[in-house]
């Protein structure tokens, strides 16, 4: 099982005419990623956002600033918003990094959290699936063939063109990504790619359809057992105590996710609503690594993982308390992990 971390490079959006800020941040960033490296994490994920409230907007440039400075972890988006985005530059950014790296960069594709991104670049609001399906569609032929010829009805059509650089591995992986959509699952079951499944808030075990779902999907379009890859990407922090836990992570969590609320007329969360998700049956994994050990290993017995990552500032926080917590990640969490599992 693969442990590792995601982030989108949160910032207060307060500072947004102090570009020092968020160039401060996406350093932090940077150090963040090495970090996981040094202490033995298997993946790192960098997110995509249009908003003031987030530092990385092109996270394939952090991603090769950290290819540089990295030696062994695995360095992924996460997520590519796809509809918005076109298949060819994707590519060649991520063959990019897989140069860099020597062998080390993956996609994440999905249709995005936020909508900012479609009035910027991509395709009408109410085409953002039937986009997703045809661009996901142009960029898996893209890691197959060097030359493209393709034929598309909301990106233009390709006649006979190579496509440079290549990756160093055969086949840049490719994984997507799902909220709570069953047809972005089965999507994923019928192309025989591995899932990402976003849980961050409610219990895990409401889930478990999508897993089972998954496999049968995988099993209907042909693919052997073998291909089925499943993650789950989640919220939490780690710190030496769960009560020091708690008291780092619920204020940047508060404003956040209130914040994000208001925008989408949800209820404003609540200290009671936040413990309940640090509870061993809660979506947040929160708490000392022991916690943290347990949570992850519960989470592997719902749905057979293959890979954990863990978003560890849902909001702005204190570099020096990220580092700890990457720290103990690495150091406690993950060796106690792995030897559960026997991996």
């Amino acid at each position: 099982m693969e442990l590792g971390i995601y982030s989108f490079g949160e910032t207060d959006p307060r500072a947004v005419h102090d570009p020092a800020v968020a160039a401060q941040r996406t350093r932090d960033l940077v150090e963040e990623i090495v970090l996981a490296d040094q202490v033995g994490l298997d993946v790192f994920g960098v997110g995509e956002h249009h908003r003031a409230d987030y530092a990385v907007s092109a996270p394939a440039i952090v991603l090769a600033a950290a290819a540089s400075r990295t030696s062994r972890i695995r360095l992924t988006s996460a997520v590519t918003v796809l509809s918005s985005d076109d298949p060819v530059r994707v590519f060649q950014q991520f063959a990019t990094i897989d140069q860099l790296s020597n062998g080390r960069a993956e996609i994440i594709a999905g249709r995005g959290s936020f909508i900012e991104s479609y009035p910027l670049f991509g395709p009408d609001l109410d085409q953002y699936d039937a986009a997703f399906d045809e661009k996901l569609r142009l960029l898996l032929q893209l890691r197959e063939q060097e030359r493209i010829s393709w034929d598309g009805e909301l990106r233009r059509s390709i006649d006979d063109r190579g496509v440079y650089p290549r990756p160093v591995q055969e086949r840049l992986p490719i994984w997507i990504a799902v909220g709570g959509t069953p047809q972005s699952v089965v999507r994923a079951g019928m192309l025989g790619l591995p899932l990402a499944i976003a849980i961050i808030g409610g219990a895990p075990d409401r889930f478990t359809p999508f897993a089972e779902v998954y496999r049968r999907a995988l099993a209907h379009a042909g693919h052997e057992p073998s291909v089925r890859r499943v993650s789950v990407n989640s919220h939490g922090f780690i710190a030496d105590t769960s009560q020091r836990a708690a008291e780092l992570a619920f204020p940047p969590y508060l404003e956040t996710m209130g914040r994000i609320g208001r925008e989408r007329g949800w209820p404003p969360p609540t200290r009671a609503q936040f413990d309940a998700e640090c509870s061993p049956q809660g979506a947040l994994l929160v708490g000392s690594p022991a916690q943290v050990v347990d949570k992850i290993l519960y989470e592997h017995e719902l749905f057979g993982l293959d890979r954990m990552l863990i978003q560890f500032t849902v909001g702005p926080m204190d570099h020096r308390d990220v580092m700890r917590c990457i720290e103990l990640y690495g150091t406690q969490v993950a060796p106690a992990v792995r030897k559960a599992l026997g991996t």
